[in-house]
């Protein structure tokens, strides 16, 4: 979250109770907002909320001591000091959402919101970096996109920002509704439509349709942002046009495409990329890995063009980033006999995202000796096409000249029963049996890709493979923009 040197507080406590109908206590000033009392930095706005596993009331006192400027509270929740500087309300998350929606109101910045099946954080977190070169930019952290993150992310605009960038995220239908019009974008960008959440809907049209519920929070006068080459573009387009948005541009190889891919030529470290930009043309180079990102920064210009930002000064930006931790970071690690690769690609999982991350590999040219290792962790939420999903990446495996396959899991068994035995390198239950393979059979010269989904918990392996040697980060760039995730 970037805070200018003119941004004195974000919050004080008149203007919280104003936005919130509360009751403060004390006349405090926030410089943050924060929900987790482990990360609150001094200065904050603590706010205590009941999630479904912790109440944040609990840690009240906890975040006070960290040096929280003030704790957003339901009195008959918390046991505080009753001088404690707080700020008292009926609802906490209710109280939150009103902080977002005042923070939204107040501030001059051209608001992007992203969500998309894949995609989106990446997209994300490289529209926050090349915009912070234009103008004041704050954007979500992490994958803060739900019901909590959203309004969390809004409530840390400063005053003075100049560019916002909301991820909105959603696994069921209706979600993205009220999220969106408490955003209310000047700019939507869709990244992909696929089988991602597939056990809760019935079908991509399904996925597509909830996607589409970004643009009814779209200002007046704003843009949507689609993938040209997406099945789902002229349905997303349709809905796109019924709620309103006056401007559609697509972004990709299709010939339609306003924000239209020339050539891309990938390598080990990313790719040299030619667009055509509204009909200029822009040759840049982005240094992370795939073509999955290429056609990311397509839609990164295409929005930053949309928000009024220069789209070719955010070209020329992209060839400093960094792929982010768990998304295609890259590691050397250094054993006795030589160095073997990690691309840390263990923050969440999709068909999509998996066919990419192989492909990846596929284009990574082992050292002497070394081989293309998977490590694969289920894909969840794919409901009952989830042995279909797992067994159909054998082929990108095949086609990628793969070596060795490590897999783990309740569905990645229906990959390893069609793996050729000569693929095979282990399977176990869980990841944490399979680490211990993993690491055992690791040699110089090898590159190893590590993916799952979350709940899969592969991100353990890389941090054990990590531990082999030092490590040094094998991608080129000149700032590091990752985030934990």
């Amino acid at each position: 979250m970037m805070m200018t040197p003119a941004q004195t507080h974000l919050w004080t406590a008149e203007e919280a109770a104003a936005a919130t109908a509360g009751r403060p206590m004390g006349d405090w000033r926030a410089d943050g907002v924060s929900i987790d009392s482990r990360k609150v930095k001094p200065g904050d706005l603590f706010v205590a909320i009941k999630g479904p596993k912790h109440d944040g009331h609990k840690f009240a006192d906890d975040a006070l001591a960290a040096g929280a400027a003030a704790v957003m509270v339901q009195p008959k929740r918390a046991k505080i000091a009753h001088d404690a500087p707080s700020l008292q309300v009926a609802n906490t998350l209710y109280a939150l959402e009103d902080l977002g929606r005042a923070a939204r109101e107040r501030t001059a910045a051209r608001v992007i919101a992203v969500t998309g099946s894949v995609g989106k954080t990446g997209t994300k977190e490289a529209l926050r970096f090349v915009l912070e070169d234009q103008g004041p930019t704050t954007a979500s952290e992490g994958s803060l996109n739900n019901q909590w993150g959203v309004p969390l992310s809004l409530a840390r605009i400063p005053v003075d920002t100049a560019y916002a960038v909301i991820e909105i995220g959603m696994n069921h239908p209706g979600e993205i509704t009220p999220l969106a019009k408490m955003v209310r974008p000047h700019v939507a960008v869709i990244t992909a439509v696929e089988a991602v959440h597939s056990a809760y809907f019935d079908s991509i049209d399904e996925i597509a349709d909830a996607k589409a519920e970004i643009f009814w929070g779209v200002e007046e006068g704003g843009t949507a942002i689609l993938n040209r080459d997406n099945a789902q573009y002229e349905r997303l387009a349709m809905m796109a046009a019924e709620a309103g948005v006056a401007n559609v541009i697509g972004f990709g190889a299709h010939k339609d495409a306003q924000v239209r891919l020339l050539d891309a030529h990938c390598d080990v470290d990313g790719s040299n990329i030619k667009a055509a930009v509204h009909g200029q043309e822009i040759t840049y180079r982005l240094n992370v890995g795939g073509r999955h990102w290429v056609m990311n920064s397509l839609a990164v210009l295409a929005a930053v063009g949309a928000a009024g930002g220069d789209a070719k000064a955010a070209a020329e930006a992209l060839a400093g980033m960094r792929a982010l931790k768990g998304r295609g970071r890259r590691h050397s690690v250094e054993m006795p006999a030589g160095s073997f690769v990690v691309v840390d690609e263990s923050y969440n999982a999709s068909p999509a995202s998996m066919t990419a991350a192989i492909n990846v590999l596929g284009i990574i040219h082992p050292d002497r000796g070394g081989r293309r290792i998977a490590v694969l962790g289920d894909m969840l939420e794919l409901g009952g096409e989830s042995d279909k999903y797992h067994s159909a990446l054998v082929e990108k495996l095949i086609s990628n000249k793969i070596d060795l396959v490590f897999a783990c899991g309740t569905y990645m068994k229906a990959l390893w029963e069609v793996l050729p035995p000569a693929m095979r390198g282990a399977f176990a239950k869980d990841s944490q049996e399979l680490l211990s393979k993993v690491t055992a059979a690791v040699r110089p010269g090898d590159v190893v890709v590590v993916k799952g989904s979350a709940g899969s918990r592969t991100g353990p392996i890389v941090e054990a493979l990590l531990a082999i040697g030092e490590s040094g980060d094998a991608a080129p760039g000149e700032r590091d923009w990752a985030v934990n995730g």
